[in-house]
């Protein structure tokens, strides 16, 4: 027992060396949080959004599919959510809601 005492000690010591508080008026080795934020216009030059020129890409953004209000409707229920994994999506909402 004494000769995993030492060990430990030492150990400990090396821990509290290595994670005690630095001076906060030190410049430390990493770069604060000031440094790493850069300004919207500069963002903006490499990161661009992606624009729908279609009106097929317009109608969808806003309208949904029957199938995905089924499966939302299934969703937010949870009995027909779990019988849903266990035996199909569609028998699930037929069970619990009726045909579509």
């Amino acid at each position: 027992m004494k000769s995993l005492l030492a060990p430990l000690i030492v150990t400990l010591a090396l821990a509290v060396l290595c994670y005690s508080e630095k001076d906060p008026k030190e410049p430390s080795g990493s770069p604060s949080a000031d440094s790493i934020k850069i300004k919207k216009e500069v963002a903006n030059a490499f990161v661009k959004r992606q624009k729908r020129y279609t009106p097929y890409e317009w109608y969808y953004e806003y309208y949904k599919s029957p199938m995905e209000r089924m499966h939302e409707r299934c969703e937010n229920y949870p009995p027909c959510d779990y019988l849903s994994d266990q035996i199909g999506l569609s028998m699930a909402y037929n069970r619990y809601f009726g045909r579509y």
